[in-house]
């Protein structure tokens, strides 16, 4: 079911993309270890990628939206484990867990093309 706009995601993408930078000084895991530096690497790249990104709020056009939605879930399954992958389970799991669901989700009933644009065959 694709019933996100792609607009609407590209508002989310900034949002959530701020808010892996901002997570680990709010909710107090900013410690120098993986458990900070992994949702901000992962929030820094998804604000750029999202920038080169043909949808309607991307500033140049290089990267298709599927590709797009095709690292949204990439990126949201590592958030998603990486408290297990980087050994930080016993320190803070909440805030990557459910982040990393959320990414997988949105981008999973996320429309494939922008509604602005044709489709490109």
């Amino acid at each position: 079911m694709a019933a996100l706009s792609t607009r609407t995601h590209g508002f989310a993408d900034y949002a959530v993309g701020l808010l892996l930078i901002v997570a680990p000084y709010l909710f107090g895991f900013a410690d120098g270890g993986p458990a900070q530096w992994v949702p901000m690497a992962l929030g820094a790249i998804l604000i750029a990628y999202s920038l080169l990104t043909d949808y309607e709020l991307g500033a140049v056009h290089l990267i298709p939206m599927p590709v797009h939605l095709g690292l949204d879930i990439g990126g949201g399954a590592l958030l998603l484990f990486s408290p297990w992958l980087f050994g930080f389970a016993d320190i803070i799991v909440w805030p990557h867990v459910l982040v990393g669901l959320v990414e997988i989700c949105t981008a999973s009933i996320t429309r494939r093309h922008p509604a602005s644009r044709p489709v490109k065959a």
